[in-house]
């Protein structure tokens, strides 16, 4: 019993040594010096290491990790403050049977790791320009110009995905131009510049659905400062071609399964320069930089060589489980990384493991009260059995919500649904319902179609004729007798007492009358004259007509109409021409063609509050009749267009005018100075027609908003 006592005590003792000994080793102190203009750090130790540790480098904020394992911290303190040329502090955490040692720099810079005695020596070296870069700002572009210069111009464009883009045109490509975050806004200067009085002005962009809501462009001294007012979470990049200065501003993308936020890799830069490493060790490397909770499957083996110099965490470890085809799946802070057949395989069973709980699991029945919509069309939703979307009465279906097991009753008395499906599938549909049935907004479009017309004629003519009698004429009392034009017999009486009668020969030898000048169907004045011989044997008709004509009118139609957000509306008023049409029996059919104001319209209310007219306005009449019946006179206007809400804009417009000089006259004689105007008729035109189309959407708040 007692050798055995013995036995026991002695293992204990040497299991004791055996500890104590790999135990022993830590860390004392941690000093810096300056070594020849190199900056050294010395990590005293209590026994000398086997090997160099392995470390890696984060740019920002500047830091070296170096990884010790089997060494405690006996410091006695985890924080050093040193703050001697580019060392700002050191870190010593030990974690079980490691410790790591952080150097926080105040600049990024290489080192090397170097074994003497019991010490570990890291050696930074200088950071070239860190006393420059600390006293002097970062801008985009140095400005070399001499002169101060004008901006030639700002604008602002829409880019791909809803991007903002600024873009000033510079005078050259000298001009400096500094680039910095102020809270929520974005300030450009451009330095040695002058912004002309057409450029200062305030940009209101809100309307076209970016980040970027207003943009300030004002002169600073002989600088021209630019400010970019944003909404929102968002991100800006900055760019220059030639003489074109650019600024992106672009909402920040969130993707819940992405390892670091924005575009592309944006992790902290490290380094990292390991050679045959375990993956397992590699991948805790990268947890312990990232806080990132990782779990590794079982199948992940192997060995890697890796290095990589000031490159993002999250594309290392890409790098990382590319080389070794592994997946990765994400859960808040924790990361599952495993071989992608192994996560494929995984998901599969998952998904028929649910499908499979789905066909057994029972099924409930809720009934849900709709206030707003239709219970048929949300039933043929969930059904999948409505029409396509388009409404071009294609037969075409949507996509099933319910379970196959699911189905659905419409009772269009109450206006209910009651559905039956596994609770899954009906918290889907309640949600569904919850965001479908809402009351729809309404839209008050007013049309108004103004014609206006303006028309001038002017006609001048004359008519000059005379008679010959063939025989004397003469009174039975001695007294002349009067006769009248025209070649027919002229019977004459004077003081009553007997007559004589007289045979004329008369003609208009000069007939250019003025005419309805403009088609108003008025007759033209007139005004004669008529000499003759004592004898009344020879006579003389002058008749000058002349015609002045000056109209103007205005039709105004103002068709309204109320209608849902993207609900088609239509409202029409004039006549139905009935007119006589053959058929192919040979008899005769009655037929009509219609001559009506029409107004059709699909209003879209867009999220700023504006409003998409889908437009097709008309305003036919009757024309003339023909052969094959009555001709329309059709004004015409389809188009889509933005429209604030209750603003007004001109959809189109037909303009028409009507010139007409026309002269007639009697060759040679007609152009005779002024005697030329007994011979000659004149008459012009001028019509001038014009029609405006004018809409007029508004937003309906209440049942009174359209009174």
């Amino acid at each position: 019993m007692a050798q055995r006592l013995r036995a026991a005590g002695l293992g204990l003792l040497a299991l004791g040594a055996f500890a104590l000994a790999h135990a022993q080793n830590a860390i004392e102190a941690v000093t810096s010096s300056t070594q020849s203009g190199a900056e050294v750090i010395r990590i005293d130790l209590a026994q000398p290491l086997a090997a160099l540790p392995t470390g890696f480098v984060v740019q920002t904020p500047a830091r070296i990790a170096l990884d010790f394992p089997g060494v405690t911290n006996a410091i006695g303190r985890s924080a050093i403050e040193v703050n001697q040329g580019n060392l700002r502090s050191v870190n010593v955490v030990q974690a079980g049977e490691r410790s790591r040692v952080v150097l926080n720099l105040k600049q990024a810079t290489a080192y090397k790791t170097e074994i003497q005695g019991k010490s570990l020596l890291v050696i930074l070296e200088p950071a070239a320009g860190a006393a420059l870069a600390s006293s002097t700002p970062t801008v985009f572009a140095e400005n070399r110009n001499r002169d101060t210069l004008p901006l030639r111009d700002v604008d602002f464009r829409l880019g791909a995905d809803n991007t903002g883009r600024v873009i000033v045109d510079l005078p050259n490509n000298q001009v400096g131009v500094d680039v910095k975050q102020q809270g929520k806004s974005l300030v450009v200067e451009f330095t040695k510049s002058t912004l002309p009085e057409g450029l200062r002005r305030r940009l209101d962009v809100a309307d076209f659905n970016t980040p970027v809501q207003l943009i300030t462009s004002q002169q600073s001294g002989d600088r021209v400062r630019m400010t970019i007012e944003a909404k929102g979470d968002w991100e800006h990049s900055a760019y220059q071609s030639e003489n074109q200065f650019v600024v992106e501003v672009r909402a920040r993308k969130v993707d819940p399964a992405k390892l670091t936020q924005g575009v592309g890799y944006n992790g902290e830069k490290l380094s990292l320069n390991f050679q045959n490493i375990e993956i397992r060790s590699l991948l805790q490397v990268i947890a312990d930089f990232t806080n990132f909770n990782i779990v590794t499957s079982d199948s992940v083996t192997g060995a890697l060589t890796l290095r990589l110099k000031d490159v993002p965490w999250d594309q290392a470890l890409d790098i990382i489980m590319q080389a070794k085809n592994l997946g990765m799946r994400k859960n808040g802070s924790v990361l599952w990384i495993a071989p992608k057949d192994e996560i494929n395989a995984k998901e599969k069973l998952e998904f028929e493991a649910k499908a499979a709980i789905e066909n057994l699991e029972p099924l409930r029945t809720q009934s849900f009260q709709l206030n707003y919509t239709k219970a048929i069309a949300i039933a043929q939703g969930l059904t999948g059995t409505g029409a396509s979307a388009g409404g071009g009465g294609g037969s075409g279906t949507t996509t099933r919500i319910l379970s196959p097991r699911g189905s659905v009753i419409a009772e269009s008395r109450t206006n209910q649904l009651f559905v039956s499906d596994i609770p899954s599938r009906l918290a889907q549909v309640a949600d569904l319902i919850q965001k479908l049935d809402i009351p729809v907004r309404q839209v008050l479009i007013e049309a108004r179609i103004v014609e206006a017309s303006d028309t001038f004629g002017k006609s001048l003519g004359v008519r000059l004729g005379g008679g010959i009698s063939r025989e004397r004429v003469a009174s039975a009392n001695g007294n002349p007798a009067y006769g009248t034009f025209g070649v027919m017999p002229v019977t004459t009486a004077a003081g009553g007492v007997g007559g004589a009668t007289a045979t004329w020969t008369n003609s208009n030898f000069i007939n250019l009358p003025a005419g309805d000048a403009g088609g108003t169907g008025n007759a033209p004045g007139t005004f004669a004259i008529s000499l003759f011989n004592s004898s009344l044997s020879r006579m003389l008709n002058l008749e000058i007509s002349a015609l002045e004509a000056d109209g103007k009118g205005k039709l105004v139609s103002s068709p309204r109409v109320i209608t849902a957000d993207q609900t088609k509306a239509l409202i029409e008023q004039g006549e139905e021409i009935p007119y006589q049409q053959a058929t192919s029996s040979g008899a005769t059919s009655i037929s009509f063609r219609k001559a009506v104001l029409k107004l059709e319209v699909t209003p879209q209310i867009t999220p700023e509050g504006n409003i998409i007219l889908t437009l097709d306005v008309s305003k036919d009449a009757r024309g003339v009749n023909t052969s094959a019946g009555p001709a329309i006179n059709t004004k015409h206007v389809q188009t889509e267009v933005l429209v604030e809400n209750g603003g007004t804009v001109v959809i189109g417009g037909i303009f028409e005018l009507t010139e007409t000089n026309d002269e007639s006259r009697v060759p040679v004689l007609g152009e005779v100075p002024y005697l030329g105007a007994l011979f000659r008729k004149r008459e012009r035109v001028a019509n001038k027609t014009e029609m405006l189309v004018f809409i007029t959407p508004k937003m309906i708040t209440d049942r009174n908003a359209a009174r």
